[in-house]
């Protein structure tokens, strides 16, 4: 056992860097019973580090309660699906079908929305090592204008579906029905409550964000790579001052004054 009373306090500081969140709660009431203040704060702070990753695993345990009912009863392969880019003004809308090994448990998996760019990116790689297999799909914004974004979302799905070398034996689907023979089930809020359908959104915002950033080379006036093509203020301001470009979409323009 670490005598923490016969280290500096730096000292303590340094070894605690060395360790990771399992070695916490053993150490934690030695360092909470330290005669020094500093060293008592930092077995606070380990304290609250290990409550909120208990709370993440909970969190994750019951975001997998409904995938785990169907892998018990025997069906393996469970298709997530999502999309990303409804909103925006310009690009297209990308969607993700992904089937996850029952054994995918990533913490901090989540309604994309939720998460910084640079955990989507780290969890997106995690995502895709545990993945038996994915897809994306994706409508552009002139098939958007054609067919409106509500039936573009559902087309991309199905393309996605089409794209995929293993079949689903079930599809969790944020909000939507589609048109597909395998048995599906609709989740409103899905992201937020299914992991397979939030490992989904985050592929699928990843995808498109990365996407966007190439548009913003080709159009860099536009700030693509900041606000990936929604109505902030700054990206009306330079429709209105460059015109709209070949990835806008003109249904979503129609009340703007450009």
């Amino acid at each position: 056992m670490i005598l923490f009373q016969n280290m500096t306090v730096k000292a303590v500081k340094e070894h605690l860097s060395s360790l990771n969140i399992q070695a916490y709660p053993e150490i934690i009431p030695d360092l909470k019973a330290d005669s020094r203040i500093a060293v008592q704060n930092m077995g606070v702070s380990l304290e609250k580090k290990v409550l909120a990753m208990e709370s993440e695993v909970t969190r994750i345990a019951k975001m997998k309660a409904l995938e785990a009912t169907y892998y018990a009863a025997g069906i393996k392969k469970i298709g997530g699906i999502d999309e990303v880019g409804r909103g925006p003004l310009a690009g297209p809308v990308v969607t993700c079908v992904i089937i996850l090994k029952p054994s995918s448990q990533r913490l901090y998996v989540n309604d994309s929305k939720k998460l910084s760019r640079k955990m989507r990116e780290t969890l997106c790689e995690q995502l895709l090592e545990d993945a038996i297999d994915y897809a994306i799909g994706l409508v552009d914004n002139e098939t958007i204008d054609e067919i409106n974004i509500l039936n573009a979302t559902k087309k991309a799905m199905t393309d996605s579906l089409t794209k995929l070398t293993e079949q689903p034996e079930l599809l969790l689907i944020d909000a939507l029905q589609i048109n597909t023979k395998i048995p599906q089930k609709s989740i409103i809020h899905g992201d937020a409550i299914s992991y397979a359908i939030a490992a989904a959104s985050i592929v699928a915002k990843v995808y498109r964000d990365n996407l966007m950033q190439i548009y913003h080379e080709e159009y860099p006036e536009y700030g693509f790579d900041h606000h990936m093509g929604y109505g902030t203020a700054a990206h009306i301001e330079a429709i209105r001052k460059y015109g709209p470009t070949p990835i806008h979409r003109k249904s979503f323009l129609r009340n703007l004054d450009y």
